[in-house]
């Protein structure tokens, strides 16, 4: 990959990167600083007295430099303090932290660099599901930790579904996913959370994530606690939160057909869909979902399967009148390609005209697609690329980016996508100087071609 995250950018390794606007060092320095010297002044009037009446040896005299001038030994002596001030404090801090840096090995200015870089970021709501949801966390978590993603909880295939019927918990396949996605230790965490047993009576089929997840509500008494606490343990950076906590089901309506019941069914019938629903109808919004998302500077809606991950999300009332209430810049992020049984045939346009056929405006005024056009064919033959093909869609504004990982075609590239969205944000945003968010949104071929539509 060749995108640029906030674990690779280097920050100048010196100590004046300490000083650096909200690192909120330079306050303890100054403090410092006025405590050594009021404790030198009252050593010195101390000494003062002492010297008056007491004849020192000579070595002292060769000791404090009394054959030099005044002025020069006041200089010596400053700068002496100030190095050893700083190495002081240097290896304190250094000893100090090293219990909670969990093994890296990055300087310990460019760990702290980038802890307050995420933490001044933006707030960031992502809705959606699927492991679309995840590569999207995977890119915003690097510009940061103020981020929430509000996850379907409608998935009834798999693993997931099994645990869903057989114990009653809501499925923890997407959330597994988007704790994989936002640990700080991404990749070992990856590998332990989507691990899949492949025998055993009752485990084959699971992964370990879904049943840590599981085992985790049996201990603390719910499920949303137990994301909490997950999280906790995992270091996820942001909040993962669910979009209702209702036991709800999936439904698709097709045109002169019996409708199809179940998420992972959906796909599998091969027939348009005309439209989607929940059961029940007036499922309730988690509050802290409608909280977060009333709070937001930015709510992205996917990537994801248009209709089995980030649809039910917004089929929850609650979750779609809080994002039409809501101030924040409101962005639909558009699939790379097709998704067979779903959304064969589909244009950007056509994404966007479904939602708002759903939901009504106000859900979205941008929509982001991946520009310029990728010419691919995909090895089965099924899907293929979403193409904008320049229709008026009223109070949206189409923007083109290079957003696709080079490597996969059919996914997105987390660091192209991220920086896109940053850069959407910063254009609606006033002009800003704050040094930790000039980074954002820099680096060569990421440049953005923008479409309005009235």
């Amino acid at each position: 990959m060749d995108h640029e995250t906030s674990e690779t950018r280097r920050s100048p390794a010196n100590f004046l990167t300490w000083l650096y606007p909200g690192m909120h060092v330079k306050r303890w320095l100054l403090l410092l600083g006025f405590g050594v010297a009021l404790f030198g002044l009252g050593v010195g009037y101390f000494l003062r007295e002492i010297y008056v009446s007491y004849v020192f040896p000579e070595p002292v005299y060769y000791a404090t430099l009394q054959f030099l001038p005044r002025a020069t030994r006041g200089v010596m002596f400053v700068f002496l303090a100030v190095g050893a001030i700083s190495l002081g404090v240097w290896g304190l801090s250094r000893s100090l932290l090293s219990a909670y840096r969990g093994g890296r090995r990055e300087p310990l200015v460019d760990v702290v660099y980038q802890h307050r870089y995420r933490q001044r970021g933006p707030k960031l709501v992502a809705i959606g599901g699927g492991t679309g949801l995840s590569v999207l966390l995977r890119g915003l978590k690097e510009h940061s930790a103020n981020l929430t993603a509000v996850v379907t909880v409608a998935d009834d295939g798999g693993s997931s579904g099994r645990l869903r019927r057989e114990l009653g918990v809501l499925p923890p396949g997407d959330f597994r996913n988007c704790i994989a996605a936002l640990a700080e230790a991404e990749t070992l965490m990856t590998r332990l959370m989507q691990y899949r047993f492949s025998e055993g009576s009752g485990l084959e089929g699971h992964s370990f994530g879904n049943l840590f997840i599981v085992a985790m509500s049996g201990v603390v008494g719910n499920f949303e606690q137990a994301i909490r606490e997950t999280s906790r343990v995992l270091a996820v950076r942001g909040q993962i939160l669910p979009s209702t906590l209702e036991n709800v089901t999936l439904m698709a309506h097709f045109v002169g057909e019996q409708p199809i019941r179940g998420e992972s069914k959906i796909p599998e019938s091969g027939k348009p869909i005309a439209r989607v629903s929940l059961e029940p109808r007036e499922a309730a919004a988690y509050p802290e979902a409608v909280q977060a998302i009333l709070e937001a500077d930015m709510i992205i809606l996917g990537p994801g399967s248009l209709y089995t991950s980030v649809m039910p999300n917004l089929l929850v009332d609650g979750i779609t009148q809080a994002i039409k209430a809501s101030p924040a810049v409101k962005v639909y992020v558009c699939n790379v390609a097709t998704q067979p049984g779903e959304t064969d045939g589909h244009s950007v346009e056509d994404h966007a005209e479904a939602i708002l056929r759903h939901v009504g405006p106000g859900v979205f005024q941008h929509i982001l697609y991946h520009d310029p056009q990728l010419r691919w064919v995909p090895p089965d033959g099924s899907a293929q690329p979403v193409a904008f093909q320049g229709r008026d869609l009223e109070g949206i504004r189409a923007i083109g980016a290079d957003v696709v990982n080079p490597d996969q075609p059919l996914r997105h590239d987390p660091g192209k996508l991220s920086k896109a969205l940053l850069r959407l944000l910063k254009e609606r945003q006033s002009q800003t100087t704050d040094p930790f968010l000039l980074g954002i949104g820099t680096g060569g071929g990421d440049a953005t071609s923008v479409t309005s539509t009235r």
